[in-house]
């Protein structure tokens, strides 16, 4: 067991050491104590291999050949010399005479078959010979190569048991502690560490300068059915619903709804296959009816804004139960303080539900802040109630959508009907508003419904005039 461990240890410091002296050779020292190889053996097995090629020559082969060929000519004359008989036969003197000559030529043909018989059984004993003695080299040359192997063995392992065994304890100390210092790296790569989340105006990613795309442009499988909903991806999802994309479409009038369409993955969205439908409330709409396009789904709920009250619903996706806080006293709802444009309004966005790196936000407003933008912090719990509170000096009717990043609130409004402008900001940390913001967005269709964030995959979610698209954020 000592002498088996000495060859494992010395195996390993080779390889340690191999690697430490990367461009240099190792040099190994040769001592042969046994006899030397028996050349003479060797000499004698290739002898008689050489003999077994010798054996049979060219010159033997041709004997057979050249016998089987008298004997086809023989046969072809003498069938010849029978034609002839056959149809000169006059019973006289001419049919005796080539008889007899057609007799002699049978005679020579028995004469060749039998030497030809002779010639084919001395070659098979022959080479029944010289196979048995190719065999019997054979065998002894196998034998030399074995013992050859079994000595080189020997002298490997003799060398081996000559190394130093205090400086192979040494070596393998050090791979042990090399090994732990890899396991300690692993286990510090693996281990998952739960993100901060960023203090409201202070974000991770820096600040957003750009939105590049849009990288997904489709219709849905409504088709242009309908131009008010909205889309998106849960930012905080249940396990096993990461890859869930959700949509939501106004059916009644593009004033309310009230089922939720899930989708497995993005692809699946994009061609309209394989959805699972959810239903909030019955199609007669009650207080638990979405209201209005601006939603999200955040911790496996729907957060939206409830039929006809000023209330934001949230929706649990498990439980199939919804719970609901009210928003504060006089705040605008059922479409007296929409979204819109010179052009058009975004008919019941009073309500409109955010998500970012922190949670949950609804903007709206209130006759109180002259229709100037309100922000609250939702809280996610069941019921869900209102946070801190934040009042701007936007007016809700010259903006088109909102979105938050990082607790900062991001207001677009329309330029033409190709390109949507990121013009505003307010830092929910710092109380700092800023209206010399020129971020464009790209876009395919004329009117924007709803335009949310998700910190997730950093990516904006919009809903156009019954197109889906997503847009890339970029931050330096």
């Amino acid at each position: 067991m000592k002498w088996l461990w000495s060859v494992w240890a010395a195996a390993v410091f080779l390889s340690c050491f191999s690697q430490g002296v990367s461009g240099k050779e190792c040099v190994c020292e040769l001592r042969n104590s046994e006899s030397p190889f028996p050349m003479n053996k060797l000499d004698s097995v290739r002898t008689s291999a050489s003999q077994c090629n010798r054996t049979i020559t060219p010159n033997q082969m041709s004997e057979v050949d050249a016998l089987m060929l008298g004997l086809q000519r023989r046969l072809e004359e003498l069938e010849k010399s029978v034609a002839v008989l056959e149809k000169e036969d006059d019973g006289e003197l001419y049919g005796a005479v080539s008889l007899r000559i057609i007799e002699l030529e049978l005679a020579e043909v028995l004469e060749l078959m039998a030497k030809l018989n002779r010639t084919i059984r001395s070659h098979q004993q022959l080479s029944e010979d010289t196979a048995t003695k190719c065999v019997e080299s054979a065998v002894e040359l196998t034998a030399l190569l074995s013992v050859l192997k079994l000595h080189s063995m020997v002298q490997d392992m003799q060398d081996l048991e000559d190394f130093d065994h205090m400086h192979i304890v040494k070596k393998q100390r050090e791979n042990q502690q090399m090994k732990r210092d890899l396991a300690h790296c692993q286990d510090e790569l693996q281990a998952t560490v739960e993100p901060p989340t960023p203090a409201p105006g202070h974000c991770p990613h820096g600040h957003l300068v750009n939105v590049s795309g849009p990288r997904t442009y489709t219709l849905t499988q409504y088709g242009t059915s309908y131009s008010y909903g909205a889309w998106g991806k849960d930012p905080n999802p249940a396990p096993g619903k990461e890859n869930m994309h959700w949509l939501v479409v106004l059916t009644s009038s593009n004033v309310f709804g009230n089922y939720i369409r899930q989708y497995s993955s993005l692809s699946t969205i994009i061609v309209g296959k394989g959805p699972t439908d959810i239903s909030i409330s019955p199609s007669n709409p009650t207080t638990n009816t979405i209201q209005g396009p601006n939603m999200v789904m955040y911790g496996d709920a729907l957060y939206y804004g409830c039929y006809n009250t000023p209330y934001v619903c949230r929706f649990n996706m498990t439980s199939r139960t919804v719970t609901n806080v009210a928003l504060p006293q006089n705040s605008g709802f059922n479409n007296k303080f929409p979204y819109g444009h010179l052009a058009a309004a975004y008919i019941y966005t009073d309500l409109d539900l955010a998500t970012d790196e922190s949670g949950v936000w609804v903007i709206y407003t209130s006759p109180e802040n002259f229709g100037n933008v309100i922000i609250s912090k939702v809280l996610t719990d069941s019921p869900p109630e209102l946070g801190k509170t934040w009042q701007t000096s936007l007016h809700k009717r010259t903006v088109t959508n909102t979105f938050m990043v990082c607790g900062v609130l991001y207001a677009t409004r329309y330029l033409d009907k190709d390109t949507e402008e990121i013009f505003y900001s307010f830092n929910t940390e710092t109380g700092v508003e800023r209206y010399d913001l020129r971020i464009h967005i790209k876009k395919m269709q004329t009117n924007v419904q709803s335009l949310n964030y998700n910190p997730q995959d950093q990516m904006l979610y919009m809903y156009s005039d019954a197109y889906i698209l997503s847009y890339s954020v970029v931050f330096q």
